[in-house]
């Protein structure tokens, strides 16, 4: 079966319910049939190719990782949407001449959304708005009311705080996200008693993003998800990292790679090896 688009999936999944061993091709290794392409003649051709042993089989995670990979897909689509908002939102503050965004350094800190909601409010005087200036932030009032010195527009201030609810509304989403993955993720450890007892050790020098999932500890639960294989020790793989391999290969992802060079390969980190003969 040729995978095109999001076509074939229900086709698929009632096909392997009744007992049919299926294998998923890349569109890409089925484009060479000649003449006028029509349904029937591609069908034949991709049956003369596998029956040649020229189609190989697309990785497919089970049903289990194909759940969690649902849930963090849709986490990563509301993380874009979420930074698309705040981009947008920075350009209107810019329209509007109020340069929060050289003496805060992160517009959506504490300091950034406490002040952009005031603003959305009405509440324009800079000293005013300087005043919910968080402890923590290193510009002092003075500095931040400089800064808020703004041309009033009313379309401009429109936008803006049709972003900032955006932003808002998608920060929602992704909290209703970590809520459903985390409960996932606490169920499938409890069905395996023996994956309830793995500990693992603290990994402190692992900072956590702002994005990283929330209300789960990813680094206990990815250890006893794997079965005592511990990603979070190796270097540069973090909770982001370990979240993805989670949803996208699972633990029994990595059996249907028989060498590592097949699973690099699989992660488009491999080399191009198409060679001209030209040089020769």
């Amino acid at each position: 079966m040729e995978s095109t688009g999001n076509y074939w999936q229900s086709l698929y999944v009632e096909l392997v319910y009744h007992g049919f061993t299926v294998t998923l091709v890349n569109g890409k290794f089925t484009k060479h049939a000649q003449g006028k392409k029509t349904d029937v003649k591609d069908c034949r051709w991709i049956q003369k190719l596998h029956t040649l042993g020229l189609l190989s089989g697309s990785f497919l995670p089970d049903e289990t990782t194909e759940e969690l990979r649902t849930y963090c897909r849709q986490r990563t689509n509301w993380l874009e949407l979420a930074a698309a908002a705040t981009h947008k939102r920075q350009k209107y503050l810019r329209l509007l001449n109020l340069r929060l965004d050289v003496v805060v350094k992160d517009v959506c800190g504490l300091t950034g959304l406490t002040i952009i909601a005031e603003i959305c409010k009405g509440n324009l005087d800079p000293v005013v708005l300087a005043k919910n200036r968080h402890y923590n932030c290193r510009q002092s009032e003075a500095e931040i009311g400089k800064a808020l010195q703004g041309n009033i527009r009313k379309d401009y201030l429109s936008c803006l705080k049709q972003e900032y609810n955006s932003y808002l509304f998608f920060q929602e989403q992704i909290e209703a996200c970590d809520k459903e993955i985390s409960a996932f993720l606490q169920f499938q450890i409890k069905m395996h008693p023996t994956k309830s007892q793995l500990a693992t050790e603290t990994k402190p020098h692992k900072r956590r993003n702002k994005n990283a999932i929330k209300g789960i500890d990813l680094n206990q639960a990815a250890y006893q998800y794997f079965e005592g294989v511990d990603l979070m020790q190796i270097e540069g793989v973090s909770h982001a990292t370990v979240l993805t391999r989670m949803s996208e290969i699972g633990p029994d992802g990595f059996s249907k790679f028989k060498r590592a060079k097949q699973f690099t390969s699989w992660l488009r980190l491999a080399p191009n090896n198409k060679i001209s003969g030209a040089g020769y």
